[in-house]
């Protein structure tokens, strides 16, 4: 068996197309979405990402707006940039670049951040209405994820689905939107001994550490969906996740390549949030 690729690419420019579709809605009745990123310091990987989501959401036909700041910015200058756009209806979404350096506190700069603009989806009321299944924006790159196994037309009821990490980010909501869907969930991180004892009894895996081949062929069930989240570099410098792709290609289902996978999804999720944002305005 070789498993069939879910191919990020080519549903995040699906996603893309339907976002550009309701836009132009949105234009017609006066309301252009506006995203508004706000980058602090010259990391390069920061740059990098920020540059995308500029150019996706331009792209799309939302307004965009990108603030560049030097990594000497105060804590206080931040938030009261974060006052301003929380108070400007041309902003509908607002989006703080991580990580921050340290002496800013990104716990307190992202509750800062209005819930109705929290277009990452991590604000503590995102998270609640997650848990509580309100409307609310979830977390782009778990969302994207879910996209993905709607893609491929997944059953999710009553299956077994494994998350491997834990962070606020994508283990926690990412094991959420599964069990909303009604599959049986269990999270491994660091802590879980024998891993592979919990990935062989999965359908699907969510491997989300940021750690190389931490799922190997003989830890995945044959059939099983993988979705590798990780970013990673080989030794040749090559970007890899955190599955071992070719072995494990050969014994699962389906399979998310990287890159290609679920980086453009997390990308695509957020213009629809931002879009989402400017809808209930």
């Amino acid at each position: 068996m070789t498993a069939q690729l879910i191919d990020g690419n080519a549903l995040a420019a699906r996603t893309r197309a339907d976002v550009s579709r309701r836009v132009q809605a949105l234009k017609a009745r006066g309301v252009t979405p506006g995203l508004a990123v706000i980058l602090v310091g010259e990391d390069p990987a920061s740059q990098v990402y920020v540059r995308h989501k500029v150019k996706d959401s331009e792209k799309a036909g939302l307004h965009s707006v990108l603030e560049r700041h030097p990594a000497t910015l105060s804590e206080a200058d931040l938030l009261a940039r974060i006052d301003a756009l929380n108070n400007d209806p041309a902003i509908h979404g607002i989006l703080v670049q991580l990580p921050l350096p340290k002496h800013i506190d990104a716990a307190r700069v992202i509750e800062s951040i209005s819930p109705a603009k929290d277009v990452d989806g991590f604000h503590m009321a995102s998270a609640g209405a997650l848990v509580t299944g309100q409307p609310g924006f979830w977390p782009c790159t778990p969302y994207g994820c879910m996209k993905m196994l709607e893609s491929i037309g997944y059953e999710l009821r009553g299956k077994h689905a494994v998350v491997i990490g834990r962070s606020n980010i994508v283990g926690k909501p990412m094991a959420l939107m599964l069990l909303a869907k009604s599959a049986t969930v269990t999270i491994c991180h660091s802590a879980t001994q024998d891993l592979g004892a919990f990935t062989r009894q999965a359908d699907v895996v969510v491997a989300a550490v940021g750690k190389r081949n931490v799922l190997t062929a003989d830890m995945v069930k044959p059939g099983a969906v993988i979705i590798d989240v990780g970013m990673n570099r080989n030794d040749d410098g090559k970007l890899c996740g955190d599955v071992d792709f070719a072995a494990v290609r050969e014994v699962a289902g389906w399979i998310t390549p990287v890159p290609g996978g679920v980086g453009p999804m997390t990308r695509a999720m957020l213009l629809v949030n931002t879009l989402e944002a400017a809808e209930r305005t």
